[in-house]
């Protein structure tokens, strides 16, 4: 499954790394909100898609902080 490797990526980064990636998650969302309601966005499936992998970033990041 996809999400599982993506998963088994993220595991293997460091806590500084998932940061950044967490930022450029959020930030590539809030383009894809925007693009949507200019009704510029063409695959909308990729919102959900994008907000599901800030939440395993915010998973595998509180993993590592226990």
């Amino acid at each position: 499954m996809k999400s599982s490797k993506y998963l088994e990526e993220l595991r293997t980064q460091s806590a500084a790394e998932l940061q950044n990636q967490l930022v450029a998650a959020k930030k590539e969302l809030f383009n894809l909100r925007f693009q949507n309601a200019t009704n510029q966005l063409e695959n909308t499936g990729r919102l959900k898609e994008v907000r599901k992998n800030i939440a395993r970033i915010q998973t595998v990041i509180a993993e590592k902080a226990e």
